[in-house]
């Protein structure tokens, strides 16, 4: 019996019938996972979260780059002041 990581459900598949690779999503919380093992079969949750934190992390980099540029421009204050 093969069982969701996330929600406990019991997935309706043949152990015998699964290979490693192979995509199988929940019919509960539809979560989808990829068989790592087939005896025991054991499943790893394919998290969207990775996609989102990698999108976000390409965002901040901009963000600091902007930063840096704001700063450059109050040292190029400075040095007309003087």
């Amino acid at each position: 019996m093969i069982r969701c990581p996330d929600c406990a459900a019991e997935l309706d598949v043949d152990e015998d019938e699964v290979e490693e690779g192979e995509i199988l999503s929940c019919p509960e919380c539809e979560a989808e996972m990829e068989v790592t093992q087939t005896h025991p079969v054991h499943v790893n949750v394919i998290s969207e979260d990775d996609d989102v934190e990698e999108d976000e992390e390409d965002e901040d980099e901009p963000a600091e780059e902007a930063d840096d540029d704001d700063d450059d421009d109050e040292e190029d204050e400075e040095e007309d002041e003087e």
